[in-house]
């Protein structure tokens, strides 16, 4: 059964920082794009980053450029989600999701993904 759990998330000053972590059971991660997505309270889910399967292709919302990284480890299976100086808008559930493709891009919409976790909840707050 393919799975995604996301973890790393929590309570975290402005300014703070957070790694997320997304990793996959049931299958292996290095023929799937990756993609970052979060929703707050009352707004829509928004694409944060996305990541190819080699790693040599990575997308970002323009509001989280210069802030965030996203990386993969395939031989660990697993996404990571750096996200340095935090500030209190960033505050949402993160969410991973996976694609499985032969091309070596990736998307930050929500429709261009099958596989989802459950979440992690970050709240960035003083």
């Amino acid at each position: 059964q393919l799975q995604l759990v996301e973890s790393g998330g929590g309570l975290v000053q402005p300014g703070g920082s957070l790694r997320l972590s997304c990793a996959a059971s049931g299958f292996t991660l290095d023929s799937y794009a990756i993609g970052w997505f979060r929703q707050a309270p009352g707004k829509e889910r928004e694409g944060v980053s996305c990541i190819s399967t080699s790693g040599g292709s990575t997308k970002y919302l323009d509001s989280v450029k210069g802030r965030f990284t996203i990386s993969r480890d395939n031989a660990k299976n697993t996404v990571y989600l750096q996200m340095n100086s935090l500030k209190p808008e960033d505050t949402a559930i993160y969410y991973c999701a996976a694609v499985h493709t032969r091309f070596s891009l990736c998307v930050i919409w929500s429709s261009g993904y099958d596989y989802w976790g459950l979440g992690t909840q970050v709240t960035v707050s003083s």
